[in-house]
């Protein structure tokens, strides 16, 4: 047991650590979320920066547009088929926070939706005066009337869980609930559910996700249901999967070891459980006639066969055996697997350009892929497919194509049911792929978007998009909600119709290329990805399009890291950064909020091996004075509970103290999207694209 002498010398201990700490970084203050000092300034910041911005004479012109599309009436209506029925969520004008609304598939098929309410969140927020912002919801299947609905306070991670009953329209009194936590819900039965959630001491993750499963009788309270699966702490977080076919029951458990590899566990119920011979880069999809299926993102060497990379596979749960349902090219990426009745849709990229097919399995094991005759040289999406049909809804879009939604019936006959009306007048406007060299010679795929006089004319006003992480590759869309500035409709209608010229960049660390694009760009090969951009901008440079004082860059969340790496290796490319609720501090990062997931992509900076790489780009640190800086806008939100506000602040806080001039937002409400609703997007689009006409194209009328 301490004693009072050794109490007094640990507490010294962690004075003179914190002391050390803050001397260290002199900004460590203002991670402190919420409290009185950090928001204090953060509202200084606000004032500042939003009276030049709001007062730009685009700014209002700006928002409108935003507005128009955000919350049109003429936005596609996209939702899941359960249980012959058409779930929507839908926001507008008159629904802020949304409904969740329900149409038969007659009606949805037919063009004209026959909408029945199924949950009004405007009416539940203010019936019971609270913040609420939609989350998650989970049902049980085939019948999609035991349902758990996930409720946000303010937009974050984070949740309150209760049941809801489809049938009656309303939550069912004294039923399932689980406190505010990042739990995760799936339903056994009527009265079981498997969860993951905060319990206390021991329950979470290091990265603040559930670490058990327990089995939540309806008779029982969350403290009294047993844990039947236990990870480490180490780990990201363990859920559990429940497939109902027929009358088989399938578990699967799912211990994910870092944010991209996970372990298997199945069972036919709660109990027995084995684990399954996956290789650690498998993403599982579903379940189809006993059969797992998995998406391979590493080759696997299984009882004497070889399964690529990048194929999908199918393992029988019962005997073990593993067949190939799908193998893509090099040229190839296999984006979206969804499980019908009795075959599968896969959607996929072909050079970035989407495609999809549908895989049905032969009675002697072989699987066969036909093509879905659909629309070339776009986004392809998969809007639908299962909930007790082989029939699928699947969409087609670019950046200067409104959304369509096609029905596609089980033997593959394509029926459009409607489009989006265009937002914008795309007359004139031109999208081309373009290849880019990098530093290694690797050919970098990009888009450009601008008027054809624009881009003819020559040195035009550029903003460059880019991610490059995590998977995500960057695709031509039109609209989609959330929307972001760089999709098509908004930026056709508030950029390029005002002259302005559109870049996304398919740099490496997103999956454009299959799992091997992102491998490329992880850890120690982060810089990679950096290269990747800075060869697209120079490549922009060296043809004319734009020039350094005419050129802007634009991302978010991981894409604020990339904003932050080009702000303090390449300043002199850029006359303008927009950095989005960012990750800076890489020191740092893995100790503030969920950033320990994160180490699968970018490493462990309490390494000393990791750190030697991580220091060469981690932003925060690279900051100092005497820079070619332009002047960046930063934004973030207060109760984004994934990455910490605290990245933006002390980096925008580190600018002032050297002296820099800057633009910096932070949202009080609306998790990591930065906002809660489609009024205070609009407004956030609107800072941006203002941003940009300043910096770029003068301080406008």
């Amino acid at each position: 047991m301490m004693n009072k002498f050794s109490c007094a010398a640990a507490a010294l201990l962690a004075m003179s650590s914190a002391a050390a700490a803050e001397e260290a970084d002199p900004y460590l203050w203002l991670e402190n979320v919420e409290g009185e000092k950090a928001l204090d300034w953060v509202r200084g910041q606000n004032k500042r920066s939003l009276e030049e911005l709001e007062n730009d004479p685009r700014f209002e012109a700006m928002y409108q547009e935003a507005l128009s599309v955000m919350t049109s009436d003429a936005r596609l209506a996209l939702g899941q088929v359960h249980h012959g029925q058409v779930y929507n969520f839908w926001q507008g004008d008159n629904h802020k926070r949304g409904l969740w609304r329900r149409a038969s598939v007659e009606s949805y098929r037919a063009g004209e939706p026959e909408w029945e309410t199924v949950l009004d969140y405007d009416a539940l927020a203010a019936a019971e005066d609270r913040n609420w912002i939609r989350g998650g919801v989970a049902c049980l299947s085939p019948d999609y009337v035991h349902c758990m609905v996930e409720l946000s306070d303010g937009g974050k991670d984070a949740g309150y869980w209760r049941e809801f009953n489809t049938e009656e329209k309303a939550f069912v009194e004294g039923g399932f609930a689980l406190d505010e936590a990042k739990s995760n819900v799936t339903w056994l039965d009527e009265d079981t559910l498997l969860i993951g959630t905060d319990t206390g001491e021991g329950s979470l993750t290091s990265s603040g996700y559930p670490r058990t499963v327990q089995r939540f009788d309806r008779s029982a309270s969350v403290s009294d249901a047993p844990v039947i699966f236990e990870g480490d702490e180490a780990d990201v977080g363990t859920f559990a999967i429940v497939e109902h076919e027929d009358d088989a029951t399938h578990v699967i458990l799912s211990q994910n070891v870092t944010f991209f590899e996970s372990e298997y566990y199945y069972a036919p119920g709660t109990e027995g459980f084995e684990k399954l011979p996956l290789p650690l880069n498998a993403d599982y999809q579903g379940v189809l006639d006993g059969q797992a299926i998995f998406f391979l993102r590493e080759g696997w060497e299984h009882e004497g066969e070889s399964f690529a990379q990048g194929a999908v596979v199918a393992y029988g749960l019962a005997d073990g055996s593993v067949e190939t349902v799908f193998e893509a090219s090099d040229n190839q990426s296999v984006e979206d697997v969804e499980i019908g009745k009795s075959n599968i849709i896969i959607q996929y990229l072909d050079d970035v350009s989407g495609a999809a097919v549908r895989v049905e399995r032969s009675k002697k094991g072989k699987w066969k892929a036909k093509s879905i005759g659909l629309p070339e040289n776009g986004v392809v999406s998969i809007v639908s497919a299962g909930g007790g049909t082989d029939d699928a809804m699947l969409s087609f879009e670019s950046m200067t194509t409104p959304d369509t939604l096609f029905y596609v019936t089980a033997k593959n006959k394509v029926e459009k049911i409607t489009e989006t009306p265009a937002f914008y007048d795309a007359t004139g406007v031109v999208v081309e792929q373009r290849f880019a060299t990098s530093a290694d010679g690797t050919k970098i795929p990009y888009y450009i978007m601008g008027l054809d006089s624009v881009l003819k004319q020559g040195n035009a006003p550029t903003v460059q998009y880019g991610y490059g992480g995590f998977l995500v590759p960057i695709l031509p869309v039109y609209y989609e909600d959330p929307s972001r500035p760089q999709h098509g409709a908004l930026a056709g209608l508030m950029w390029v119709k005002r002259g302005g010229v559109l870049v996304l960049s398919n740099i490496r660390g997103g999956s454009e290329y299959g799992p091997r694009w992102h491998q490329a760009a992880l850890k120690e090969n982060r810089q990679r990805g950096f290269d990747d951009f800075i060869a697209i901008s120079e490549d922009l440079i060296e043809t004319g399009v734009t020039s350094p004082e005419m050129l802007g860059a634009i991302g978010r969340s991981n894409g604020g890291l990339l904003m932050g790496a080009m702000l303090t290796q390449r300043p002199d490319l850029y006359a303008a950064i927009d950095i989005g609720v960012p990750l800076l501090d890489m020191k740092r990062y893995n100790k503030l909020l969920a950033g320990a997931s994160w180490m699968g992509e970018y490493g462990n900076p309490d390494i000393a091996e990791e750190w030697a790489y991580i220091s060469e780009y981690s932003p925060y640190q690279h900051i100092k004075a005497g820079e070619p800086y332009p002047k960046v806008l930063f934004y973030t939100s207060t109760k984004d509970d994934r990455v910490h506000p605290g990245h933006a602040r002390k980096a925008a806080a580190k600018m002032a103290g050297l002296g820099y001039d800057f633009f910096c937002y932070e949202n009080i409400e609306g998790g990591h999207g930065g906002t809660a609703n489609q009024e205070q997007l609009a407004h956030r689009t609107a800072l941006e694209w203002a941003y940009f006409a300043r910096m770029l194209m003068g301080a406008g009328d």
